[in-house]
């Protein structure tokens, strides 16, 4: 029984440092924020909470993604399920953005996660780290071969472009989105679903547009 309870204590206690960090994060930038300051802003009484529970800064960080990586990962899951054998980019391209549009929009306001994910494609370590874990999805892997399917006549330079452009072009309108929701400033589009099909419309529009030669 004692075990039971310090393993639920345990578990509380990791949960508060993570979406204490993510939020710290989000707000200020990884590398401005302290192991201390987040054990601190935690209400945690020994300030080497975060290295014990967790390990390095990057440690932390990473297990931040994962926190979110399962309910992302099920919904590439369920959108890759509606669209099999689709040839269409509109298609693709949604199942690559409506996930985490979908859970972002599932955290409430304020959230922290859009911009936290902006922070980290600032740091080429961080954005290593984010990369890496996002590369472990199947499904993911799956969305971007069906996506280069239908972009078979794009050159794969122009490929390899217009990808990191669409990449840049989510986490960043994602990260302005959240912002402005958690300061009640106006949006072009009043939620989440709606940014989400503004975004598809301007990623295909990027995926389809004419290649200069």
């Amino acid at each position: 029984m004692a075990k039971d309870v310090r393993s639920v204590r345990v578990n509380a206690t990791r949960e508060l440092i993570l979406s204490t960090a993510e939020r710290l994060f989000a707000e200020r930038g990884v590398h401005e924020v302290s192991n201390r300051q987040i054990s601190e802003a935690a209400g945690q009484g020994n300030n080497t909470a975060v290295g014990y529970h967790f390990g390095t800064k990057a440690d932390l960080v990473r297990a931040i993604v994962r926190k979110h990586a399962g309910p992302i990962e099920a919904r590439r899951k369920e959108l890759l399920a509606e669209i099999e054998g689709s040839t269409e980019v509109r298609d693709w391209v949604t199942c690559l953005v409506r996930p985490a549009t979908d859970h972002m929009g599932s955290l409430g306001n304020p959230s922290w996660l859009a911009r936290f994910n902006a922070q980290l494609m600032n740091d080429p370590a961080l954005r290593d780290v984010q990369i890496e874990e996002s590369l472990t999805s199947p499904a993911l892997r799956e969305i971007l071969d069906g996506l280069n399917g239908c972009l078979a006549d794009l050159p794969i330079p122009v490929r390899i472009e217009r990808g990191d452009m669409a990449r840049h072009l989510i986490v960043q309108m994602c990260a302005e989105f959240e912002r402005a929701q958690a300061e009640g400033a106006p949006t072009a589009r009043a939620t989440w679903q709606e940014m989400s099909d503004g975004l598809v419309d301007g990623i295909v529009g990027l995926w389809t547009a004419p290649v200069t030669t």
